[in-house]
């Protein structure tokens, strides 16, 4: 796979639709799909700290888990592609980087803890000794909705600023 507009939309719209499986869960609604070299869909996931109690279950690292057992590399996932809803974090950012993939495709910026480009650039810091392409801000305001729907959902109506 070969992100252009139309490409990493596609993509993008895969991660979006498991990000909506989060439902009434706990988690964030962030989704994430690795695509092998010619396409195929290698793996899915979703956001699941909240269920698995797991600080480490972000959607992209549960999808690289995934993709890594299917694609039959080993941990390297050469010519793949990973398309997530929001920009990755430096957990996730730095998981791309070490298991070889070749793009990141991504909807919405985040610009308090993104790696790839907003708070830090991680996918792209040049002592390292790989670099995935980066597509991002593909379908961000879709992508931007999903998550303020989550969050406005999680305030509390009578007191705006905390959390429940």
């Amino acid at each position: 796979m070969t992100p252009g507009g139309t490409e990493a939309e596609r993509a993008v719209r895969a991660a979006l639709a498991v990000a909506r499986e989060a439902g009434d869960t706990a988690d964030v609604p962030v989704g994430a799909v690795v695509f092998a070299p010619d396409g195929t869909v290698l793996s899915r996931a979703r956001n699941a700290r909240e269920e698995l109690g797991d600080p480490t279950a972000h959607a992209e690292v549960l999808a690289l888990r995934a993709a890594a057992r299917e694609f039959g590399e080993g941990w390297r996932l050469e010519g793949c592609t990973l398309a997530v809803t929001v920009e990755p974090c430096t957990m996730c950012a730095g998981a791309l980087v070490l298991a070889r993939v070749a793009r990141v495709v991504f909807g919405a910026w985040e610009p308090r803890t993104g790696a790839v480009g907003s708070l830090w650039d991680v996918v792209r810091d040049r002592r390292l000794n790989h670099r995935p392409e980066v597509f991002g801000g593909v379908l961000a305001d879709e992508c931007a909705a999903l998550l303020a729907g989550f969050f406005a959902g999680q305030r509390d109506p009578a007191d705006p600023f905390e959390a429940r």
